[in-house]
């Protein structure tokens, strides 16, 4: 696998530029990433705990080999796979919206969502499988994949390609693969800080006042609401990179893009 051809773009992405506009339209629109993102977060959080066991999905216990099934791990990543494929529809949607500074109602962004789910959900398991092959080799190329397959989320729901959303990604990706990456691990920490939160959080609940049914709720709860501000995160950088590709390759203005459903 080559990756050499992703050294010279022809106009840069403008990488300061996605993360800066990232935070700001993550914080000028706060609880309107918590209320889209909870729904398919707690979701996943509670099939997780179902299958996985409510210690491990808060973080406060580590899954015992010994009770590893396979069956059981494969279904609950193939449903919280799905349920993130929702989550980042329904914020990569938003992401363009507050972009252009218009509003709708949030009930709006659950058709395109749900529409765009199982192929997101499949492309990425896919993707993944692929970029950990990748990753098995040496780092490096499993980066480049991670950078290929970034925004097939946003082409699925705002080009209507449904499993073609893999080759468009490849293809908007082509040369900006690398400054990709620069943004993607900049987010990325940014969600690992925040997914540090949530278990010490959800940990000093369940240790200060016990496992209770009232406490393992609110400990649950407090995990959704922090995996929505991930989906809200990673959506929204992913969401302004696919626009900063379709205006760089293709000539198309975010005004475009947030006005197709329209």
């Amino acid at each position: 696998m080559s990756v050499s051809s992703d050294s010279q773009p022809a106009a840069p992405l403008g990488v300061g530029a996605i993360i800066a506009d990232s935070f700001s339209i993550f914080f000028g629109n706060f609880f309107k990433v918590l209320a889209l993102g909870f729904v398919p977060a707690f979701g996943g959080v509670v099939i997780s705990g179902f299958i996985s066991g409510w210690d491990v999905t808060l973080g406060t216990a580590t899954p015992d080999p010994a009770d590893f099934a396979v069956l059981p791990q494969v279904l609950t990543f193939i449903a919280t796979t799905a349920l993130w494929g929702i989550g980042v529809a329904l914020l990569v949607q938003l992401a363009y919206d507050a972009k252009h500074g218009r509003s709708r109602p949030l009930g709006q962004y659950f058709g395109p969502a749900i529409n765009a789910a199982i192929p997101i959900a499949v492309l990425s398991m896919v993707g993944a499988i692929i970029a950990g092959l990748g990753f098995m080799l040496l780092i490096v190329p499993g980066l480049w994949v991670y950078g290929a397959i970034s925004v097939l989320a946003p082409a699925v729901v705002f080009d209507k390609v449904g499993f073609g959303g893999l080759g468009r990604s490849f293809n908007l990706t082509k040369g900006y693969r690398w400054p990709i990456i620069g943004v993607l691990i900049v987010i990325g920490l940014c969600t690992v800080l925040i997914n540090f939160a949530a278990i010490f959080v959800s940990g000093l609940l369940l240790s200060v006042l016990g496992s209770g049914g009232v406490v393992l709720i609110v400990s649950l709860i407090v995990v959704a609401f922090v995996y929505a501000l991930v989906y809200g995160l990673s959506g929204i950088s992913v969401a302004l990179i696919y626009a900063r590709l379709r205006e760089i390759k293709e000539g198309t203005q975010i005004s475009e893009l947030a006005a197709v459903f329209d």
